[in-house]
């Protein structure tokens, strides 16, 4: 099998519709980073996606929608999904949710758990074909588990192009890292994952710092949340000021040896947007490893970091 990429329109995800209702997986473009999707409701198409990918099935996935009624078929609505709904939705921000009492997503899309992430994806390609399929599709990032993430098609066709019979092509992802994901479920919001809306933004809106409780990588209650992900072939070594021989430099700001930068201007949502595509230009055998220079921890630089942390990790 080789995908096929076609450009995400109506025609395509009138395709991608009709793949998905028979229990095929379909990779399609988000603002974060590009999905692997099935169908939500199918318990067999859902397992393909962990058998594709490599995935632990103990990982959840996240359902993905094109409209927050949906929510009220699979999900309990609190006042503080309502208040983060109508301020940042749609847009890269997952909430973990109660599962309702007749929730028809399948029980594997929640790793067995009584919650269920929901995400309403801003970009247009994505909205396509969800209209077109007409209810709530399953997905994680469309690679290899662990790898790292893919901001455009053909990094999708690089690492699952023979495994799929679909890719829809939305261009290069604008925001490039995956969404912050918020338990809901309780009066006490929590953080489960810094993404692509900046912490301090959700804050704002609650009026109260969200809770950031420890995750267990061996149950996790959202993706994102094992020791090692998004990481390169090569050791990734952080907070370096200066390369060491051989090592390929990732700098961000002003820096005199990069080998790329994220920003040279500083500015962290460019950071954000470069990274996953940066660490795969880098990812090269002429290099020993990738030395990455400080990057702050405010705003999307909590998710970068994050980012940069897990692909550190030893793997």
């Amino acid at each position: 099998m080789k995908a096929l990429i076609k450009q995400a329109d109506d025609e395509s995800a009138a395709l991608a519709a009709e793949l998905l209702d028979k229990g095929e997986l379909v990779a399609f473009p988000t603002e974060t980073v590009y999905g692997l999707g099935a169908d939500a409701a199918n318990d067999l198409a859902v397992a393909s996606i962990f058998e594709t990918k490599g995935r632990p099935q103990f990982n959840p996935l996240i359902a993905h929608i094109a409209d927050l009624a949906w929510i009220e078929k699979f999900a309990e609505m609190t006042p503080v999904a309502k208040k983060l709904a109508e301020n940042f939705l749609p847009g890269p921000l997952t909430m973990v949710m109660k599962r309702s009492e007749n929730c028809p997503v399948s029980h594997l899309v929640c790793a067995g758990l009584d919650t269920v992430g929901v995400r309403f994806p801003v970009h247009a390609g994505a909205q396509k074909m969800l209209k077109a399929f007409g209810r709530p599709v399953a997905a994680p990032s469309a690679n290899i588990s662990g790898t790292v993430s893919p901001t455009t098609a053909e990094h999708v066709a690089q690492g699952l192009g023979d495994k799929i019979p679909l890719i829809l092509d939305g261009g290069a992802c604008s925001v490039g890292v995956e969404s912050t994901i918020v338990d809901v479920t309780t009066d006490a919001p929590a953080l489960l994952r810094a993404g692509g809306l900046a912490v301090e933004d959700i804050e704002d809106v609650l009026k109260k710092p969200l809770r950031r409780p420890e995750a267990d990588p061996n149950a996790p209650r959202s993706p994102g949340q094992m020791l090692s992900h998004y990481a390169p072939r090569l050791p990734v070594r952080l907070n370096a000021e200066q390369p060491e021989a051989g090592e390929a430099f990732l700098a961000f700001g002003t820096a005199d040896n990069a080998t790329l930068n994220l920003s040279p201007t500083g500015d962290l949502r460019e950071a954000a947007a470069h990274l996953f595509a940066y660490m795969r230009l880098l990812d090269d055998k002429k290099y020993t490893g990738i030395a990455v220079m400080p990057i702050p921890t405010r705003g999307l630089g909590l998710a970068i970091n994050d980012r940069l942390k897990r692909a550190a990790y030893p793997h």
